[in-house]
């Protein structure tokens, strides 16, 4: 089975917590076996799968079984600039002293309709915001964020609105969950290079 959670921010996206108080999966009341295919990291928001099917984390994430593009819409400090978009598109962005794979980068104008986030984002009357779309083909740890702090833009707000072909649904209340239907399924591993 494969199923679909809009992932609050918040939310750690396994089932038990790292420290006490902590919010975990095990408070959406997922049957029995499942797992996260992929993670989201505490602060990040948006689709999340998970399945109780042996390997699927490997097909779906490792890139010896084909790149899996996952977009992002991220809300920034600052108004985005052609140069960050190019810079972050053009894989010149170095993590960890290994360069980030060639990336789609484009503003959000106008900004995505969203629902309003728990707790809000900070606000600063000086300094404006603006969103940006991200398509990557691999996963590193909080990569986004990095990225685009790299290119002196900080990430507010991310959250993942797609893996493959499969759209998180616009039905999908942040917090709710359910299963994928067979084209939906077809759509998550459409898209692989």
């Amino acid at each position: 089975m494969l199923l679909v959670l809009h992932k609050p921010f918040g939310v750690l996206s396994q089932f038990t917590p790292d420290q006490p108080g902590q919010r975990t999966l095990a408070e959406f009341g997922f049957p029995a076996g499942v797992y996260p295919v992929g993670r989201l990291d505490l602060d990040s928001e948006g689709l999340l799968l998970l399945s109780d099917e042996r390997g699927l984390n490997t097909r779906l994430l490792d890139p010896q079984s084909g790149r899996h593009p996952r977009r992002y819409w991220a809300q920034v400090e600052g108004e985005i600039d052609a140069a960050a978009l190019r810079l972050l598109a053009a894989g010149e962005i170095v993590l960890n002293g290994r360069r980030v794979l060639p990336t789609r980068a484009w503003r959000l104008d106008p900004p995505p309709a969203v629902p309003p986030r728990d707790p809000p984002i900070r606000f600063r009357a000086a300094i404006p915001t603006s969103w940006l779309a991200l398509e990557l083909t691999e996963g590193r740890n909080r990569q986004v964020r990095r990225m685009t702090a790299a290119v002196d833009f900080p990430t507010l707000r991310l959250i993942r609105v797609r893996i493959g072909e499969f759209a998180l649904p616009a039905d999908l209340a942040t917090g709710t969950w359910r299963e994928l239907s067979a084209a939906e399924r077809r759509a998550v591993f459409a898209g692989a290079d």
